[in-house]
């Protein structure tokens, strides 16, 4: 296996992975493998940021006032059936987190998953990236737009575009879990 060196501002020089087992082995930071390379994750805005924080808390709360069990991520990484993630926000339930608690790479997707997209982010390639969560164990899928101000929730059965003043609210996981467009992507 041929590597090269991966260094960042304030690193030590890192192996670059270069082959899906080699990026399961060590997920670097900020990338995932997709197409059989590796690809940096970019394109993060304050908007990004402030709705990845704000809906990873508010998931967590709900879980934890529903006494629902499980834990909320950021960045879990994941393999789905030919790729390593790590989806924004996941969702383990009671069941996977004793099952994969202590893993460095969970070997499937989580339950409920949340993308923000990033204004560098291809439409085409997210809505592939939730039907691969899908096809890997998924239940549902949210691809937030902070710039547009929608959340899409994608599952196998149905596909739902909420806009602003509107509410989103979870289908399979976390039931009873919403949140208006507003609350979330304001700001």
């Amino acid at each position: 296996m041929v590597t090269t060196s991966y260094k960042a501002i304030g690193q030590a020089a890192l192996s670059v992975p270069d082959s899906l087992e080699a990026w399961l082995d060590n997920p670097l930071e900020g990338t995932e493998w997709a197409n059989d390379h590796l690809i940096e994750k970019s394109g993060i805005t304050v908007k990004h940021s402030r709705a990845q924080r704000l809906l990873s808390t508010l998931w967590a709360n709900y879980q934890t006032n529903q006494a629902l069990g499980g834990e909320v991520y950021t960045e879990l990484p994941c393999q789905t059936n030919q790729q390593g993630r790590k989806p924004d926000i996941a969702y383990l339930t009671p069941e996977l987190l004793e099952q994969y608690g202590n893993v460095k790479v969970v070997p499937q997707s989580a339950p409920l998953i949340a993308e923000i997209v990033s204004p560098t982010d291809l439409a085409e390639e997210m809505i592939a990236k939730a039907y691969e969560y899908l096809a890997s164990g998924g239940q549902e899928v949210w691809l937030v737009y902070p710039e547009v101000r929608w959340i899409i929730v994608v599952t196998a059965e149905s596909k739902q575009i909420f806009g602003p003043s509107e509410i989103a609210e979870t289908r399979l996981v976390l039931p009873g879990f919403s949140v208006t467009v507003d609350e979330l992507l304001n700001g």
